[in-house]
């Protein structure tokens, strides 16, 4: 993936997402540990990275496309510095809910189709 994307920011339930427009395969990837945070309703960082750790070593297990499918792109940190950040495509994000296991991501997939 290249540098040239646009970096946007929206929100969900409150909360924000950040996401990157790729000019090369012209889609939006959003980033992981802010959709999860936002579907578990997690405001702690530390919690959301260490979830989504964890849900990365099972779904690798169990689910590896969804894994497979993250890409890394640079995105504004909450310290305000660029970092690269595991990132998913719309489809990306509605098969990793699909694979969280718990009802509050039910009920995102429910809202969100």
């Amino acid at each position: 993936m290249t540098e040239q994307h646009k970096i946007s920011t929206g929100f969900y339930n409150d909360r924000l997402v950040r996401a990157a427009w790729d000019t090369e395969r012209e889609r939006w990837f959003f980033s992981v540990l802010d959709v999860v945070g936002a579907i578990n309703e997690e405001d702690d960082y530390t919690k959301t990275r260490n979830y989504w750790k964890y849900l990365k070593t099972k779904l690798r297990k169990d689910n590896p496309e969804v894994v497979s499918a993250t890409n890394q792109l640079k995105l504004v940190a909450p310290d305000g510095k660029r970092r690269l950040t595991d990132t998913l495509d719309a489809d990306g994000i509605a098969a990793l809910a699909k694979a969280m296991p718990n009802a509050k991501a039910m009920k995102w997939l429910a809202i969100s189709d």
